[in-house]
């Protein structure tokens, strides 16, 4: 909905699975193209179960994953730029990824915590972005951005009874998400809401449906959208150059 309307991206923030689907657009995947590789994509993709140490996955097939995807471009080479949040586990702070291989730092914002083996890089471990900072929002500003459109998908969280190991592992990340999500919701410019909670983390039956509700989400924020960048090019704001990170910087 936002390319359909012209919006201009600045840049890509993406924690945990923001991170997965920001690293394509980034480099240049239409939503088109984005919705058929959603709809194909199979579990088994994505997924490498290993002897549990630290995590049932590797979480080296989704790394391999993106990298053909983007065609082992590095971050910095993207079309639009892009910034990966992972958690440092040593320190317990946000990590923000912005050169480097992007497959391996999509790899790192998305290793959720017991079901992910954390990702070892230069010598540190690193999980789930969204265990410190599930939408990015502050992050974003750091870097320039004027005007932040963020997505939220912590609304209506699932109340019913999860199935199973990986359903409580899942249910707990999705709690912990919700929290945070909003805290830092309030914070964007934009907000936009798709009714895809009780979907689920890891959720791949529903995928059909949580694409329609992002499409509605996007199309019912499109007026504020449009309003909020109009007033901008009204003020005569100059257009977000972002700064050239090292191949990651701490957060806060």
């Amino acid at each position: 909905m936002l390319a359909a309307n012209h919006v201009p991206i600045d840049m890509i923030f993406g924690a945990s699975a923001g991170s997965f689907v920001g690293s394509l657009y980034a480099y240049g995947y239409n939503p088109y193209q984005i919705e058929k590789m959603a709809i194909h994509i199979k579990k088994s993709d994505l997924t490498d179960l290993t002897i549990p140490d630290g995590g049932f996955l590797k979480g080296q097939k989704l790394e391999d994953f993106i990298n053909r995807a983007v065609n082992n471009t590095p971050m910095e080479r993207m079309k639009i730029p892009f910034y990966a949040v992972a958690t440092d586990l040593e320190s317990g702070r946000e990590i923000i990824f912005g050169r480097g291989n992007t497959g391996e730092a999509v790899r790192a914002s998305c290793s959720i915590p017991g079901v992910f083996e954390p990702v070892r890089i230069g010598g540190r471990m690193y999980v789930d972005g969204g265990v410190t900072s599930p939408l990015p929002v502050d992050e974003a500003r750091r870097y320039g951005a004027g005007l932040v459109i963020a997505v939220d998908i912590s609304s209506d969280l699932d109340t019913g009874q999860p199935d199973g190991i990986m359903g409580t592992v899942f249910k707990a990340i999705d709690i912990m998400h919700s929290g945070l999500e909003r805290a830092e919701a309030s914070k964007a410019d934009i907000l936009i809401r798709p009714h895809v909670g009780n979907m689920g983390t890891g959720s791949f039956s529903q995928r059909y449906d949580a694409i329609l509700e992002g499409e509605e989400a996007a199309t019912r924020a499109m007026p504020e959208i449009m309003e909020k960048i109009n007033r901008l090019g009204e003020a005569g704001k100059p257009p977000v150059y972002p700064p050239s990170p090292p191949a990651f910087q701490k957060g806060g």
